[in-house]
């Protein structure tokens, strides 16, 4: 009976860890087999190298890291080393030195490193990233007005709150985690999967909970691309739309994606 309830804790525990959503199930350990090559090691790679060749292998790393970019997917140095870089993995530092370049003076854009342990990285303005401005300003599509909406909540809550809230917050604007929505599909899965694999959003078991609970707070793409300052305009403008008695999705759209004034929810 003892060795039952054993077993039955241990895979909780590990159905747990896995679960959608989580910061653990969006994030494998890096890649163990790959160590960072020393200068020596780099310098002996290369010369067994024609220029064309890490250039050619220079233009993949700096493709990958647009194509992923466009999805606002991070990316990992163990994904980028196992499925671009390969068999030039002794002069990744080289090949990362050239795209980091090329997207400075080319593209005008930063790479930066988010995650030291797991080595992920994303792409920034890198004006924003010296000016230390927000490449954010105001939702730009309908999924940005729903993520807007959800970093708002977290923002006024003091940076954490329990998804019951989020929930109830967005029932209120006729955005029903449990229905598919017209827009959006599953929005639960949109908000706890893509939402935190993008990191603009983490979600986080609580512990010693049962039913598990979780909680919401911003993720690191978030703090670096959103600005607080539009937040809370953001919020008033929520506010005005909540005391005149209009709270679809709908109304608030116009107004957030097709900069449509306030006046034509009266």
């Amino acid at each position: 009976m003892t060795q039952r309830k054993r077993l039955s804790a241990t895979q909780s525990s590990s159905q747990s860890a896995r679960q959608p959503g989580s910061l653990v199930a969006q994030e494998e350990d890096d890649d163990p087999t790959f160590t960072q090559p020393s200068t020596s090691q780099v310098q002996r790679g290369l010369e067994k190298l024609t220029s064309a060749q890490v250039d050619q292998k220079t233009a993949e790393v700096v493709q990958y890291f647009l194509v992923k970019d466009q999805k606002k997917i991070p990316i990992r140095r163990a994904d980028l080393v196992k499925h671009v870089v390969k068999d030039y993995r002794n002069i990744y530092p080289e090949i990362m030195k050239r795209a980091v370049r090329t997207f400075d003076q080319v593209f005008g854009l930063k790479v930066v490193e988010i995650d030291t342990k797991n080595h992920t990285y994303i792409l920034v303005n890198k004006l924003e990233a010296v000016e230390g401005a927000s490449s954010i300003n105001s939702p730009t599509n309908p999924k940005m007005g729903l993520l807007f909406v959800i970093l708002s909540v977290i923002f006024m809550k003091g940076g954490v709150v329990r998804e019951g809230l989020i929930w109830n917050t967005l029932k209120k604007l006729r955005v029903d985690p449990g229905e598919k929505h017209e827009e959006f599909g599953d929005v639960k899965r949109v908000v706890t999967d893509e939402f935190v694999r993008q990191r603009y959003l983490e979600y986080v078991r609580i512990p010693h909970t049962e039913p598990a609970e979780h909680e919401f707070r911003w993720g690191q793409r978030a703090d670096m691309e959103v600005s607080k300052a539009k937040i809370l305009e953001f919020m008033g403008q929520v506010s005005i739309l909540f005391t005149r008695g209009r709270t679809d999705y709908t109304c608030l759209q116009l107004y957030l994606n097709l900069d449509v004034k306030l006046n034509i929810c009266d």
